[in-house]
């Protein structure tokens, strides 16, 4: 099967994150944008078939916006993505709306920008696909400053992708943009959303995304000043900024939970070592261990400090184990009972390891109950 042309950055192990584009432009979309995201996470940014590198014949006249998620997923699941956080531009927003409604097993998170529930209504759309199969796309690009910027703003690499788009596959997108509007089904979305506005953007001006804001629970909107249509290419810091805030939730949440675990000392002396190396592994462990283990309400706290204390002595991690010895008085263990968890570690990891264990564990609360 043909794919969507992609581009891949970032670690490999890194939580996905795919970025959809606007009708008429490429993955250069996200130029000033990607990079710095790439740090912590594997982005995928793609193109709408007929622009940028993607094949014309993946779309053909009558197309929905659930063709175009089709060829998303395609992509995903060549990569061996199954999850991923998800933003998108208009056209790409609109994926992205289509994505949450009908897969949200795949779908982590949502950022919509710049973009609607729906579209003006289809007669624009047809006119407009009508107007490209009869006379090409050399008009629509010499207005695109007009329709993609404020006022003296430009990025001529995008208005040359739109000037060399494919007319047929351009003209099949402008039918799925007719065709969508899922006003009435929003508040079945359930994945964390955020919605970005510019707000002079003539296009999807911020009363589109308020709508969706307001019919989808939790989520959240910010408006970009000095924005127009294409926020990512106009204002990369505001949109880079707004989407950290919204990715990084989980790392936020897992912050929280392990200081409440560990304590702060613990986690204020772990942070002032950390160093431009060890940074994206104090944010896995916030976001993956703490923000996604620990937050899991399956099992109780008690619980889980009662399993990462075996563990620990299992693989004989004694500076660990003194650390969730503390944790586990913390969490509501009586000395007592973190006897027993460290006696049926004898039975079951070996003498010598629980004979450390305890000596480990003596030593901590001996400091617990010291003045």
């Amino acid at each position: 099967m043909t794919l969507l042309n992609h581009r891949t950055e970032g670690p490999a192990t890194a939580p996905p994150l795919l970025l959809g584009p606007s009708l008429g432009t490429s993955y250069a979309l996200w130029d000033q944008v990607a990079p710095e995201l790439s740090i912590t996470r594997r982005v995928i940014r793609w193109d709408l078939p007929g622009h940028g590198g993607s094949a014309a014949d993946l779309i053909s006249a009558g197309a929905s916006v659930g063709d175009l998620a089709a060829l998303v997923l395609a992509l995903a699941d060549s990569l061996g993505v199954e999850r991923f956080a998800y933003a998108g531009v208009s056209l790409g927003g609109a994926v992205g709306l289509h994505l949450a409604l009908h897969h949200p097993e795949r779908v982590t998170s949502l950022a919509v920008i710049c973009s609607s529930a729906h579209f003006n209504g289809a007669k624009p759309w047809q006119e407009r696909a009508e107007r490209v199969r009869r006379e090409g796309l050399a008009d629509l690009a010499a207005s695109a400053d007009a329709r993609w910027f404020t006022p003296g703003f430009t990025v001529p690499e995008l208005v040359r992708d739109h000037r060399e788009a494919d007319p047929a596959a351009y003209a099949a997108c402008c039918d799925a943009l007719a065709a969508f509007d899922v006003r009435d089904r929003l508040a079945e979305i359930t994945v964390p959303t955020l919605l970005i506005a510019g707000r002079d953007d003539p296009a999807t001006p911020p009363a589109h995304l308020r709508e969706i804001a307001d019919a989808v629970a939790g989520s959240a909107l910010v408006e970009i000043p000095g924005a127009s249509h294409l926020a990512p290419a106009e204002r990369p810091e505001a949109v880079l900024t707004a989407l950290r805030g919204h990715l990084d939730g989980g790392a936020r949440r897992g912050m929280a939970v392990r200081r409440e675990v560990l304590g702060d000392a613990h986690v204020d002396r772990a942070q002032s070592r950390q160093t431009p190396f060890t940074a994206r592994f104090q944010d896995f462990i916030s976001r993956y261990a703490w923000g996604e283990i620990w937050t899991d309400e399956t099992l109780s706290r008690r619980e889980r400090s009662m399993i990462t204390m075996t563990a620990l002595v299992a693989h004989g991690h004694y500076e660990e184990l003194a650390m969730h010895v503390r944790a586990a008085r913390r969490n509501g263990l009586t000395p007592d009972e973190i006897g027993a968890v460290l006696l049926q570690t004898a039975v079951y990891c070996g003498v010598p390891a629980a004979n450390s264990a305890f000596a480990t564990a003596q030593r901590v609360l001996a400091e617990e109950e010291a003045p």
